[in-house]
């Protein structure tokens, strides 16, 4: 279902918007919808991020289970070579 919503926007955002549909050869309309949408994925993928990095705090609050930065960076500079390391065991 599809409803009709409306935003205010002031003199130059909507100018700025009605030329970017000019020369993209779209509607306005076009344009903020296709704004709005890409906003909102974004802000559900920095919001999913910020849920599992607050899981993972969690996880690690409650068991210690860890892996040193050194061992991170040094398996993730192995990536890609002829020498490539396992990942690195979380340890308390």
């Amino acid at each position: 279902m599809v409803s009709a919503t409306s935003i205010k926007l002031d003199d130059d955002m909507k100018g700025r918007v009605r030329h970017l549909a000019e020369a993209r050869k779209r509607t306005s309309h076009w344009i903020m919808r296709e704004a709005i949408a890409q906003y909102v994925e974004r802000e559900e993928k920095r919001e999913a991020l910020r849920q599992e990095t607050l899981k993972a705090w969690e996880e690690f609050r409650e068991t210690g289970l860890h892996a040193t930065a050194e061992e991170v960076d040094q398996w993730l500079e192995s990536w890609g070579t002829e020498n490539e390391r396992p990942a690195p065991e979380c340890r308390k």
